[in-house]
Formats: C-alpha cells, sequence, structure tokens
C-alpha cells in the first residue's frame, strides 16, 4: 500500500491505451482546458492516449436563462465556440468580430433586462435552439445539431458535447438586501454573475429544478463506459458542482471503472478566474486548492476523485491530500497556452496512469 508520501496507483487500464475520455465542463475554465487536451492528443502530447481518442464533454446548463424569449445555454456556446474557433477571446465568451444592433435597439425600447447583452450573431443559436425547443426536441438533439456546424467540420466523431440534463434547472442566489423584508432576495446566477459581478457575498446558491432532473442521453454512459473522467479547473460549486448534482450522475462516478482525476481552479488560495472564491465560501468550503480536493472528496471515501492535481504554488497540501485517500501531485496549472495546458492533461493522465 502506497504511503502518504507517494501517490496511490488508481488505474484500471494500464495495459491499453486511452481511448476515451470524458470532461465534466463548466464554461471558459472547461472550454480551455478542451482546447489544451485536444491539442496535447493531436500533438502525441499524452503519449498513453491513443490519437484516435474520443473525447466526451458533459458541459454545465444550470447557468442556462431565458432572456428576450430565447433559451440560452453560456456554458454550452462557450465550449461549443471555443472549440469551434468562434469565441471571442477577448471577452471569453460569446461570437468574435461581434456587432451589437440587436441590442441597441431593445436598449432604446427600454426592454430588460438590458444588463444582459446577445451579440447579433450569438442570437442566430440562441434562435435556432429556442425554435427545436418550442417544436419538441431535446435541448440534446438541440446541441447535437449545432454541433454539426462548428465542432464536426473539425473534430468529426472524435468530440461529443453533452448537455448535463435535457430537464430545466437553473442556478439562483441569495443575496443581502436591506430593502427587502426578509433582509435577503434572490437572483438568477446569471445576474449575480453579469450585473452584480459576484461583487456581494452570496448567502446561498440553489439550483432550482436539481431534484426532479435527469442525466441526458449519453450522460451516465459517458461515465461509466470510458478510460477516463478529468474534472477540469472549472467553478466546484455552480459547474462541476451542479453537473455532480443531477441525480444519478454521483453514483455513476462512484460505480465507474475508470479513474477519476481533478485539477484545482484554486491557485495559491484565489481562483484563476470567475467567482469560485465567493461560491465556495456560501457552502463553507475552505478557499484552497487542498479544499476542494477535499470538497470533492476520495472515492475510496465516499467522494468522487481518485486523483487531485494542485498547482506548484500548493506543494505543501499534497502529503494532506494524499493522507485523505488521493492521489495527489503538485504541477503547473496555469493555462497560459495550448501546450502548457496539454502539459496539464498529460499530468492528469500521468496521475491515473502512473508508471509500473
Amino acid at each position: 500500500m502506497s504511503g502518504p508520501d507517494s501517490p496511490t496507483p488508481i488505474s484500471r487500464t494500464a495495459s491499453r491505451p486511452i481511448s476515451r475520455i470524458t470532461v465534466l465542463s463548466g464554461g471558459m475554465g472547461g472550454a480551455k482546458f478542451l482546447q489544451g487536451l485536444l491539442h496535447g492528443i493531436r500533438t502525441a502530447a499524452l503519449p498513453e492516449v491513443a490519437p484516435d481518442a474520443v473525447v466526451t464533454v458533459v458541459a454545465n446548463t444550470a447557468d442556462d436563462i431565458w432572456v428576450h424569449g430565447l433559451k440560452v445555454c453560456p456554458d454550452l456556446d462557450t465550449v461549443m465556440y471555443t472549440l469551434g474557433d468562434g469565441i471571442d477571446l477577448e471577452r471569453g465568451w460569446g461570437r468574435r468580430e461581434e456587432t451589437w444592433s440587436v441590442r441597441t435597439e431593445l436598449a432604446e425600447y427600454g426592454v430588460e433586462p438590458t444588463w444582459f447583452g446577445l451579440g447579433d450573431r450569438d442570437v442566430a443559436t440562441h434562435l435556432v435552439r429556442t425554435q427545436m425547443l418550442e417544436a419538441g426536441y431535446p435541448l440534446s438533439q438541440v446541441t447535437e445539431a449545432l454541433c454539426r456546424r462548428w465542432l464536426a467540420p473539425t473534430w468529426g466523431a472524435s468530440l461529443r458535447l453533452l448537455p448535463m440534463t435535457d430537464d430545466r434547472v437553473e442556478t439562483h442566489v441569495a443575496i443581502a438586501d436591506a430593502d427587502s423584508p426578509s433582509g435577503k432576495r434572490v437572483v438568477h446566477f446569471q445576474e449575480y454573475w453579469v450585473r452584480l459581478r459576484a461583487s456581494v457575498p452570496a448567502e446561498t446558491v440553489v439550483a432550482v429544478g436539481m431534484g426532479e432532473s435527469t442525466p441526458a442521453p449519453g450522460v451516465l454512459e459517458a461515465l461509466t463506459e470510458t478510460d477516463l473522467v478529468v474534472l477540469p479547473p472549472s467553478n466546484p460549486v455552480v459547474s462541476v458542482g451542479t453537473i455532480l448534482g443531477v441525480p444519478g450522475v454521483r453514483e455513476a462516478l462512484a460505480s465507474t471503472a475508470a479513474p477519476v482525476v481533478g485539477l484545482s481552479p484554486i491557485i495559491g488560495g484565489h481562483h484563476v478566474r470567475g467567482m469560485a472564491e465567493q461560491l465556495l465560501s456560501s457552502i463553507g468550503v475552505e478557499v484552497s486548492a487542498r479544499g476542494v480536493g477535499l470538497h470533492y472528496g476520495a472515492r475510496s471515501a465516499g467522494g468522487v476523485l481518485d486523483g487531485w492535481l494542485v498547482d506548484t504554488a500548493d506543494a505543501e497540501h499534497v502529503d494532506e491530500l494524499r493522507a485523505a485517500g488521493l492521489a495527489a501531485e503538485a504541477v503547473p496549472l496555469w493555462m497560459i497556452d495550448h501546450d502548457a495546458t496539454a502539459a496539464m492533461a498529460a499530468a492528469a493522465v500521468r496521475l491515473a496512469r502512473p508508471a509500473r
């Protein structure tokens, strides 16, 4: 048995190349990791992974919102646009070379919400999605149709994008409000993030509809019929956390024969981007690489992980994480370019499949 000074071997399939990888993704953090992972596969920077490996992405849909009668799926679209080379890299969301005529005209009419902007090119995606949903197609089939434009030309059958559920699940956040009789009010997650910029403490985070939801077609199979499951550096509360909240997903992770490895979104006690600090605090989790790793927990102790990567800045946490049952290592986790991110993905594979 390995002690706390060495990572625990966690691979169950070390005799053959990895041919199937499943990634649980939020928005930009997950999308950037996926870029590096796919780059690494194509450039053979991940020698343990077959060059024709299939990557399945299970994306968070609890950030979804209806705006001006249109169904908007921010995380699905961010992954789709990023991997389809259509994302606005400077903003980190929406379409490149965007124009804003519709948004301007709606503002002139005084139509709310004015704080949530839909670009003209982006609107086309939401129009297609909404029309298909209203015609009776589930979100999973709609996503597949949209991906024929965005992902199929470049990635073919080697990349699949699945929503976590076809059901309507929306995250809401309770915040303090001195003008409310209760002293607080509840806002949609997008209002908390886009309009308020997470500038006020989140007292409670609730995913409305989560308990009644079911995994979208293909999700459970993607978790159980795979060689590796990766939790990328996405928000552990409202991205990965909401995917794990869909009934059946945790159970699938608990039963899968594949190793489950995560990468910390916290470096040196701070999130890299987004609002993980505010939301981790709202659920009482320490804002640290150690805190998030222990929050996910080791599968051997009822959690969801076999291995956990932290940044070199957090190397002092490794022994404690190993003592908690996680194979843990400290490696550079800044996604500064595709090569650096591919190296992170390679480290996750090595953790899942240590040399024997």
